[in-house]
Formats: structure tokens, sequence, C-alpha cells
């Protein structure tokens, strides 16, 4: 294969990135996965960025069944979905419309009978659009618990035990208040290993976790909880467990199956690709500096394959904010900045790594692009890479440098795809 230049290989990194978003599109993983259409009722419940598009497939899917209900999604994520209502919330830290679409999707399920069936379409970003507060709690605690995890690098699986704990309606609770009608549960994962129990913090999903190991985690990450938050978990009230009720839920999108379509698409374009897992966390700065080494050794050592290697890898990395001032930036561009300058402008390595939803963190870009002359080029921008980074203000720079991937909202949400292309 010729030598491959600055532009030939962001555009391949592009494609690749953009092949995994779309293998994760709402509407036709709907409609290979919808159960047997009921004799009764069927209530469309759900809650994630992805489940406006899910919503809209199933209700056009099924026009001669009895549809209704509402469905949650983040601000920006709507679409008609006909007769099923689409409500729109804050995310990562719920608001009052959290709230209220919380006790719209538990009122909708209520007095259902044996006949009727719940769909529920889940996908990530729902355990902000769904704040159903436990106990005393008001929704200014949820939102004091919210930014606390956020800030505090804990992994999404630890976030979400907690979350659930302090929920009345996430941990399996809003499956145990559907009964007795038929629950089938339609998820797209973002979470490492497609637990559905994490995913949105698991609404129609038993609850694994206890009490005992949500306290561990407030204590190892010293979390400044509410007192009425502090209160509920001294009383040590559990979430449902596996075995309560019947599940029936089915994973109809995921990171690991992005990941191949990311793998087909770099073959197709003359790479070989390596999918190093889908389930990577860590703190995202440090993983980029990992990840240079990687493609270090990898560039030095050669590998087994004559053409360039793409190495692909999926999960959801970690920003610890700690006490100072951040600036602007999300767990993908702040990975790719520790890459950029772990690589110190090596020749011949590029890489890609954005939100398949669109979305890094809270901006509007989904990530970015970098390759060996970023950091002379934001240096001609006026930006210090390393006090960028330390100021978690990645955003800035690559704004900067005109490398950020904006897609606008993809309504789909498997978490992040990452790729590094090696000449």
């Amino acid at each position: 294969m010729p030598a491959i230049d600055d532009r030939e290989a962001k555009r391949a990194l592009r494609q690749i990135f953009d092949a995994a978003v779309a293998s994760a599109a709402p509407g036709p993983a709907v409609l290979r996965n919808l159960p047997d259409k009921p004799r009764g009722r069927c209530i469309v419940v759900g809650a994630g960025k992805a489940s406006a598009a899910m919503a809209a497939a199933l209700d056009a899917a099924w026009s001669d069944v009895d549809v209704s209900g509402v469905v949650v999604t983040r601000y920006g994520h709507a679409v008609p979905a006909g007769r099923i209502e689409i409500l729109q919330a804050s995310h990562p830290v719920p608001d009052a419309m959290s709230e209220t679409a919380a006790r719209r999707i538990i009122a909708a399920v209520q007095e259902l009978g044996p006949d009727d069936l719940v769909i529920a379409l889940i996908s990530g970003g729902g355990s902000a659009l769904l704040a159903l507060p436990a106990g005393d709690m008001t929704l200014g605690d949820k939102q004091a618990v919210n930014r606390a995890l956020l800030a505090s690098g804990a992994t999404i699986t630890e976030m979400n035990a907690v979350r659930k704990h302090l929920s009345s309606i996430k941990g399996g609770r809003l499956a145990a208040a559907a009964a007795p009608a038929h629950v089938v549960t339609l998820v797209i994962s973002d979470v490492p290993g497609d637990d559905p129990a994490a995913i949105a913090s698991g609404p129609t999903a038993p609850d694994p976790s206890t009490i005992a190991e949500v306290r561990e985690i407030v204590s190892r990450y010293r979390l400044q909880l509410p007192e009425a938050a502090r209160r509920l978990l001294e009383q040590g009230v559990e979430t449902p467990k596996p075995g309560d009720f019947p599940t029936d839920v089915r994973l109809i999108a995921a990171p690991s199956l992005a990941l191949a379509a990311a793998a087909e698409t770099a073959r197709a374009l003359g790479f070989a690709p390596l999918i190093l897992g889908d389930a990577i966390e860590g703190e995202s700065r440090e993983l980029g500096t990992i990840m240079a080494g990687i493609a270090r050794s990898v560039q030095l050592n050669g590998h087994p394959v004559a053409a360039p290697a793409v190495l692909l890898s999926g999960g959801e990395t970690t920003v610890t904010i700690g006490q100072g001032p951040a600036g602007r930036g999300g767990r993908n561009t702040e990975f790719l900045l520790g890459f950029a300058i772990a690589m110190a402008g090596q020749p011949g390595i590029w890489a890609v790594a954005g939100d398949s939803d669109g979305i890094d963190g809270t901006e509007d870009a989904a990530g970015a692009l970098v390759g060996p002359g970023t950091l002379v080029r934001a240096r001609a921008a006026g930006c210090d890479p390393r006090h960028h980074l330390v100021a978690h203000d990645s955003y800035s720079l690559f704004d900067a440098t005109d490398d950020l991937i904006r897609t606008g909202p993809t309504l789909t949400n498997v978490n992040d795809i990452r790729a590094i292309l090696i000449a």
C-alpha cells in the first residue's frame, strides 16, 4: 500500500467512526427484535438518547395494534413517534422534566392486565432522564448526587448502583410496577459488558448491586451526599433482585457490534483491524497515554499483517474534575489530547475518538481527530497543550485546530468509539 498522508488518514478514520455509529441505528435494530403482538394493549415506555427514534420505529411497524405510551429523551434528540408521546429532559444532570417524565412513565404502566404488553425502550442516558427521588429526597437532592458522581471518578457501573438505590423507578422498580403485564425490554447498550441492569440504571432489570456496595462506593469516593440521601442509604431499603419478577430483555445494539462494523469498514479500506475491547475504562487522559504507548510499540515492532493497522476500542472512560475550575471538553477529546501529547508528533500515527450519540460530555461535538501535526498546529493557534489538558479544556484546543467532529445528535448511543491508524 502506498504511503498515507494526513488527509487520507483522517478521512479513513472518519469513515470507520461513521460506520460504527451507523451500525447502531435504532430503527432497524428495533424492527429486528419486536416480540409477538399482544392480545390486549401495548404500552410503550422508555428513556435514553435513542428512545424517541426507537419509539418512532415501533409505532410505524405496529399500526394495527392498540399502542400508546410515553418515552423521554435528551433535549434535541426528539423525533415524532405517532401515538407515543415524546418528552425531553436534561442530561447528564436531571431537571424538573426528568422527574415529570418518570412520574408519567410510572403512571402509564399502572392498572394493566395479564394480556397487556409493556415494551420498554432503554438506551444510554436514561439514568439522568428518569429522576424519581426515593424517600424524602427532592429533585435538588438528586441533582446534587449526580453532580457528585460525575466529578468523583467513579465508573459508570458504580454511579448507576448509587442512582438505583436512591430512585423509585430504577433498579427494576419500573418492571415491578407494571405487573401483571408482560414486560419486554429492548436495550441499546452503552455500558461495559452490556449488562441490562446497568444501562440507564436498569429500570426494568433486577438489580444485583446491594446497599452495602453502595455505601462502600460512597465511602471510597468520599461522596458528599445530601442529608436525605444519606438517611435513605442508612435505612437499607433494597432494590428488586434477580428472581423477584420475570424478565425478557433483548440487547438490540451494543458497543461490540459497533466495533465489528468499524473493523469491517477498516478491512474494506485496506487496513488490518484489531479490536482491543469494547469495555475499556479508566481515566481518559491516562488511557490516552497508554494507547499512545501501544501504538508506538506496534509501529516500532511491526505486526503480522503487511497492511497498516487500525486499533479499535470502546467503553466509557472517566474525567475526574477535582476541586479546581474546569474548561470545556468531554472524555473523548481529553483522551485524544492525552494521546497527542504522549505521541509528541510521532509520524505515521493518527487517532479518532468520539461518543456515538454525537455529544462528547455536554459539548456540540462528538469528539475529534488527531495526527502527527496536531500539537504544532495547536501551538500555532496560541494553545499550550499541557495547560489545556490540566484545565480539562480539550474542546477549546481542538476547536482552535479545527479538528472537532460535529455530527449533531445521532439518536443512538453505544458509547465511545476509538480508532488508531498506524502506518
